[in-house]
C-alpha cells in the first residue's frame, strides 16, 4: 500500500515500471506529445523532473497499462473484489461467514479518518500560475488538470460520508478566467457534483469545493468508479488503497492529507465563464460552452509535491485502461443493478457512450414459436435509464441461445445481431432526448437522440462478405468497400445540408432498389473516406457511432412509418462530417519533431519507437 504518491513512483522505478526524463520538457503541448507516443508504445510511466516554468514535478502514464495498474493494487485488488461483490449480494457473506472474515477486515480500512494533526500538503500555499499550466493539445483553450479529484459536499447533510468526489475536468487558465483567482469547472449531466450545486443554489448560498490533486493511485481511481448506489468514493479509496482515508478541515473546505495538491473554493449561483475548448476522449475538442466558474480562495502544495497528468484523445488512450481496471474490479455488478443482463460493454473505440452493446436474456414468452425480442426492449429501457449508460446513442443488445456471446469481439457479436436484425420491427428510437456533453453529434449541448438495435431468434439472412454488385456505378456515391459481414461503406460528397442529404439517402434507395434485393447487407454507411473507415474495425466504430445523431443520420432503402414505428429494408447511417460537428484532433507537426529528441539513441526514452 502507498501513503502518498512518492513512494508509488518508487516502487514503479524500482520495478522497471518507470522512467525519469530530467532533461528540461515544455507543458506547452510536449508533456502531452511525449505521453501520447509513450502511451501508444505499451510503455513506462514518466516522471518529468524539470518542467519549464515551475519548480513541481510532474508525472503521467501511471495507469497506462492494465499490468501496471493491477501492480499499483497487487495487495489490496483480490479483497476489494470481494468487497464489492458482497455489496452486490451481500448473501454470499451470510451463507459463508467464515470465507468471508478476511473481507470484513479489508473492508475496515474503508472508514475515512479525521486528523487534525500531520497535514504535509497544507505546509504552503501557493498560487495557481506557480502549477504546472499542461496544454495538451493545439486547440485547447488553456491549461487543464486532467486527473483531478473534485470534492463536494450536499448542503442538506454536510459531511465526508455524503460527499461526491468525481473527476471533473477543470480549466486553469486561459479565456476569461481572472489568473490565481478563477478556475473553470466542467461537469458533465448526470454528476453527483450537480445535485450538490442544485442545492446550493436553491438555498442562495455558495458550495464549497476542494480539488485534490496527486496522492495515493487509488485516490485516482476512486474519483472515475462507478460504485453501488450508497457506497462512497472516499471509503472505496481507503478500501483499494489499503489505508483509511485521511482528512481534515482548513477554513470550512475538505482537504485531503495525503494530497500532492489542494485547491479550495466556492462555485456561486448562477455565476459561469466560457470554457474550452478542449481535446477530449472522443477524439475531438468539445467546445467553447459556459460552465460553472470556482472562486479561487487557497492553494496548497505538500513539499516536493508532484502533478499527475494524463491525455485524453482518440481511443484508446490512458483512460482505456481505467476502464478495463474498474470492469476488473466491478466484475458482474451489472448482473445485480439490472437482472436479466448478462453483460453491457461500452465501445471504447466509439468514445464509450455513443456505442453500447449488450447481452440479455428471453425468458418472456418460452410458449411461442416465433422467437423475437420481448425482455430485451424492457432491459434496453432498463439500460438506457441507468447512470452513465443513459448517455448512449445507439444500443445493441441480444440473447444468447445456441452459443455463448462475448460482446467485447466485435465482428463476431454485430455478425450475430446483424443476421437476426428484422428492419421492419427491431429498430426503436427516443428522440430529442440526452446524450454525452462531449457528443457534438446531436442538436445541442447533452441534446440528441437514441436507437436501440434489439435482434433475436432464428437468422433471418446470410450476410455478404464482398460488396454486392448493387454498390457499383452509383450516381454520386463511390469506392464501395466491405466493412465486416453485412456492413458495407461508400463514400459520398461532402455533407452540405440535412435537406440535401434527405434528397440524396431518396436517391440512393430508389437506385438501390431498382437493382434488387440486398438482403445480405442490412447496413449501408455513408462516410467521407470509405478505405479510412473500412481499414479497421476502430475506424468504423470511431467514424460511424461519433459522426451520427440516430433521429437525424439514420436513413433506410423502402422506408416507412408504421403507427409511428419506423422501418426500412436496408439501413444507411450517414457518418459524413457535419459543419456542427467538433474539429477532430490532431498533433502539431512542429511539436512532434521537437520531441524526438527524446527518442533517439542514449536519451532516457530510447526504447521506444516512433
Amino acid at each position: 500500500m502507498y501513503r502518498n504518491l512518492e513512494e508509488c513512483i518508487i516502487d514503479l522505478e524500482k520495478h522497471g515500471h518507470l522512467v525519469r526524463i530530467r532533461e528540461e520538457v515544455d507543458p506547452h503541448l510536449e508533456m502531452a506529445a511525449i505521453h501520447l507516443k509513450v502511451y501508444e508504445a505499451g510503455g513506462p510511466a514518466l516522471l518529468f523532473e524539470n518542467v519549464k516554468g515551475t519548480k513541481f514535478r510532474a508525472v503521467s502514464n501511471l495507469f497506462g497499462t492494465l499490468e501496471r495498474s493491477k501492480f499499483m493494487f497487487r495487495d489490496t485488488l483480490d479483497e476489494v473484489k470481494n468487497v464489492i461483490a458482497l455489496r452486490s449480494d451481500p448473501m454470499k457473506a451470510l451463507k459463508n461467514p467464515l470465507k468471508h472474515i478476511q473481507t470484513g477486515l479489508a473492508a475496515g480500512k474503508a472508514l475515512p479518518l479525521k486528523k487534525s494533526s500531520s497535514l504535509p500538503v497544507a505546509a504552503q500555499e501557493i498560487n495557481i500560475s506557480d502549477l504546472p499550466l499542461i496544454q495538451h493539445w493545439p486547440m485547447d483553450g488553456g491549461a487543464f488538470i486532467t486527473l483531478p479529484q473534485v470534492y463536494s459536499e450536499d448542503v442538506d447533510k454536510p459531511g465526508i460520508m455524503n460527499s461526491n468526489l468525481g473527476m471533473y475536468r477543470v480549466q486553469l487558465n486561459g479565456n476569461d478566467y481572472a489568473l490565481n483567482h478563477e478556475i473553470g469547472l466542467h461537469y458533465q449531466i448526470h454528476r453527483g457534483i450537480g445535485v450538490h450545486q442544485e442545492k446550493a443554489t436553491r438555498q442562495g448560498q455558495p458550495l464549497k469545493v476542494s480539488i485534490f490533486v496527486g496522492g495515493p493511485p487509488a485516490h485516482t481511481l476512486s474519483a472515475v468508479m462507478p460504485l453501488p448506489e450508497g457506497m462512497s468514493e472516499l471509503t472505496f479509496a481507503g478500501l483499494l488503497g489499503g489505508r483509511r482515508f485521511r482528512y481534515s478541515y482548513i477554513d470550512g473546505y475538505c482537504i485531503s492529507n495525503d494530497a500532492d495538491f489542494v485547491i479550495t473554493g466556492e462555485l456561486h449561483p448562477g455565476e459561469s465563464r466560457p470554457e474550452g475548448p478542449f481535446g477530449d476522449h472522443l477524439g475531438y475538442y468539445s467546445l467553447v460552452h459556459s460552465f460553472p466558474v470556482m472562486k479561487v480562495h487557497k492553494v496548497y502544495a505538500k513539499p516536493n509535491a508532484i502533478w499527475p497528468l494524463t491525455v485524453v484523445g482518440r481511443p484508446p488512450q490512458e483512460d482505456t485502461v481505467f476502464g478495463e481496471l474498474i470492469h476488473e474490479i466491478t466484475g458482474d455488478g451489472i448482473k445485480q443493478e439490472i437482472p436479466g443482463v448478462k453483460e453491457v460493454h461500452a465501445v471504447d473505440a466509439a468514445g464509450v457512450h455513443p456505442l453500447l452493446f449488450a447481452i440479455g436474456s428471453e425468458r418472456y414468452t418460452p410458449y411461442q414459436q416465433e422467437k423475437q425480442p420481448t425482455e430485451l426492449l424492457t432491459l434496453a429501457n432498463r439500460i438506457l435509464g441507468t447512470g452513465q449508460l443513459s448517455l448512449a446513442k445507439y444500443l445493441f443488445i441480444t440473447a444468447e441461445e445456441k452459443k455463448p456471446l462475448d460482446s467485447h469481439d466485435i465482428t463476431d457479436f454485430l455478425t450475430y445481431i446483424l443476421e437476426r436484425l428484422d428492419l421492419h420491427r427491431d429498430l426503436h428510437f427516443q428522440t430529442n432526448t440526452t446524450i454525452d456533453t462531449l457528443d457534438y453529434s446531436g442538436t445541442g449541448l447533452n441534446r440528441g437522440s437514441k436507437v436501440v438495435f434489439a435482434a433475436y431468434g432464428e437468422p433471418k439472412r446470410e450476410l455478404c462478405t464482398e460488396v454486392p454488385d448493387v454498390f457499383q456505378h452509383l450516381r454520386g456515391f463511390e469506392n464501395p468497400q466491405l466493412v465486416m459481414p453485412g456492413i458495407v461503406a461508400i463514400q459520398g460528397e461532402q455533407f452540405a445540408s440535412y435537406e440535401n442529404a434527405r434528397q440524396e439517402m431518396q436517391g440512393l434507395s430508389e437506385t438501390i432498389q431498382s437493382r434488387g434485393s440486398i438482403a445480405s447487407c442490412p447496413m449501408i454507411i455513408l462516410c467521407d473516406d470509405s478505405l479510412y473507415l473500412s481499414a479497421t474495425v476502430r475506424n468504423f466504430l470511431w467514424i460511424t457511432f461519433t459522426r451520427s445523431n440516430p433521429s437525424h443520420d439514420i436513413y433506410g432503402v423502402n422506408s416507412y412509418y408504421e403507427n409511428k414505428h419506423w422501418a426500412c429494408d436496408n439501413l444507411i447511417i450517414d457518418a459524413r462530417i457535419k459543419p456542427h460537428h467538433a474539429p477532430p484532433l490532431e498533433v502539431d507537426p512542429q511539436v512532434e519533431k521537437n520531441i524526438e529528441r527524446f527518442f533517439v539513441k542514449g536519451a532516457s526514452l530510447a526504447g521506444v519507437k516512433i
